[in-house]
């Protein structure tokens, strides 16, 4: 699966748009054991944030491959809180059958 953060492909034709696609991973809102912040100090992890990220591409693609996609084009990303307690990290984008142009 192609997943690109560009809007417009260069080098594709677009065969069929598909819609729009999300993907979503739920955290729970504590930054320790999250990995963000270590009860010891010291910096964050930031291998625990790229890994929530790619949860919810993870997420993404495999609902593009249910709707017939090979790419999703114009991944962005989304976060919200949740009561306070949870966070939700989207990715989204819009899904789309591509081929190369000859």
């Amino acid at each position: 699966m192609l997943v690109l953060t560009i809007d417009h492909p260069d080098g594709f034709q677009v065969e069929a748009i598909l819609g729009d696609v999300v993907g979503a991973t739920v955290r729970q809102n504590n930054a320790y054991l999250e990995g963000v912040k270590s009860p010891y100090g010291g910096a964050p992890r930031i291998d625990e944030i790229v890994r929530t990220r790619r949860e919810a591409v993870d997420d993404l693609v495999e609902r593009a491959r249910q709707l017939g996609a090979n790419a999703v084009v114009g991944l962005r990303f989304d976060h919200r809180s949740i009561a306070g307690q949870w966070s939700e990290i989207c990715a989204y984008g819009t899904a789309m059958v591509l081929t190369r142009r000859q």
